[in-house]
């Protein structure tokens, strides 16, 4: 066991009104019982704890933006160094993972189906699996994870974690179409005339967002979804300018460090990053430049044209194009975040966009076609883990309840 984990394991105050529980994670994991059984060395107890309340547990023990959630509310970060909850969460979660006891209820004779098997797909295929239904999940790639595994890079998230997560539901009997994507030659009306009783769309948000600049074609600018997908394909040269300051603009620097660019800068619109606070770190850690109040106006065969920016007093950015000057660079990433991609939409009459262009669902995540329920990026736009799994436990209580209601119906 790590020394590391039990000395933060010590430092937990076990506070009776825990704000890292109730103000800081968006699914309520209960981290004080967490680290008392952590200390009993019961950690199956623990990480079959985490795993019922959060499926992507060991996922989110990584990825999550803990500064902002549940480290962020510890009382001892008050005054101090919060507890480091985050490593104590993965030790559980990795170490155990393999052992979680999780069974099948026996099978209800109902068929459900995925699209998409990123965090959300993960999520509810396992919850309605173990509830007993016959699940299948589509997904347009290969392997599992969706962005988890084509959108954060490995050296933030291992692959052999994702891996782990298409055994265990195998085991469940989930079954897997891969390479196949629904909306072309099948479509929704295919599945239920199958006999899927319902389905789930979650097939994440891929299509980049533009800056809506000149030069945005050209063969020297990429995009961060993209980029991050394979970056090993990619010959950026030495000197990479990248524009947009979340979390997958600090992917895109950290791994063209990896990757053996000599010069990354980052341009960010206003005087500070939007990313989570430890991955700016790591990314100054990792050689990364930055310049602050910059934008693209223009990119050039040699490079993008900046200028400045200011914040207006209504809190809007305006580009000051008269102070424009060509930085130089091999290429150009632009990193201003993804939309869904239409391709369900279009064919499939009767699903409906809202005024943001994502899907549009009810209350309880039910899409405008009856029975097509949706959650995750392509429902709330680019968005975190640990929020696609929160929103998806309550979408699948809701399939589960809809399915039980066609059952009793006949």
């Amino acid at each position: 066991m790590s020394i590391h984990e039990i000395e933060e394991a010590n430092r937990c105050l076990q506070c009776k009104v825990p704000r890292c529980r109730n103000l800081g994670c968006p699914i309520h994991t209960n981290i004080p019982e967490m680290i008392r059984l952590f200390k009993e060395n019961d950690l199956m107890t623990a990480a079959q704890m985490l795993f019922d309340n959060n499926p992507l547990s060991v996922i989110c023990s990584l990825v999550c933006n803990h500064a902002a959630q549940c480290e962020g509310h510890c009382v001892r970060g008050i005054k101090g160094a919060p507890v480091h909850i985050s490593a104590i969460e993965h030790y559980i979660s990795d170490s155990c993972f393999d052992r979680l006891k999780v069974e099948r209820a026996p099978r209800n004779g109902m068929k459900t189906c995925i699209i998409g098997a990123g965090p959300a797909g993960i999520t509810i295929a396992i919850i309605l699996a173990k509830r007993g239904y016959d699940v299948t999940i589509f997904d347009s790639r290969d392997k599992i994870g969706g962005t988890m595994r084509y959108g954060i890079p490995a050296f933030r998230l291992p692959r052999y974690i994702l891996d782990r997560y298409e055994v265990l539901l195998k085991k469940l009997g989930v079954q897997f179409r891969y390479n196949f994507t629904i909306g072309g030659n099948i479509t929704l009306k295919d599945l239920f005339a199958d006999g899927y009783k319902s389905v789930f769309i979650g097939t994440g948000a891929w299509r980049p967002k533009r800056m809506h600049i000149p030069g945005e074609t050209f063969g020297n600018v990429h995009y961060a979804i993209s980029y991050l997908n394979n970056p090993e394909s990619f010959d950026l040269g030495n000197k990479v300018a990248i524009f947009g300051s979340g979390n997958s603009a600090m992917d895109v620097a950290r791994t063209a460090v990896r990757q053996g660019c000599k010069d990354v800068t980052v341009f960010v619109r206003r005087d500070h990053a939007s990313a989570s606070p430890d991955e700016y770190e790591y990314s100054l850690l990792d050689g990364v430049k930055y310049q602050f109040n910059k934008t693209a106006v223009r990119i050039t065969d040699e490079g993008p044209l900046v200028a400045d920016t200011k914040v207006n007093e209504d809190g809007h950015v305006e580009v000051l194009e008269d102070t424009a000057k060509l930085f130089p660079a091999d290429s150009v990433i632009i990193a201003v975040s993804q939309v869904p991609k239409h391709r369900l939409v279009e064919h499939n009459q009767g699903l409906e966009l809202n005024d943001r262009g994502n899907l549009k669902i009810t209350e309880d995540g039910e899409t405008t076609l009856p029975g097509v329920f949706a959650s995750g990026d392509v429902v709330t736009g680019a968005k975190t883990v640990v929020h696609a799994v929160e929103y998806s436990k309550k979408i699948a209580d809701e399939m589960d309840l809809y399915m039980k209601n066609l059952e009793k119906k006949g």
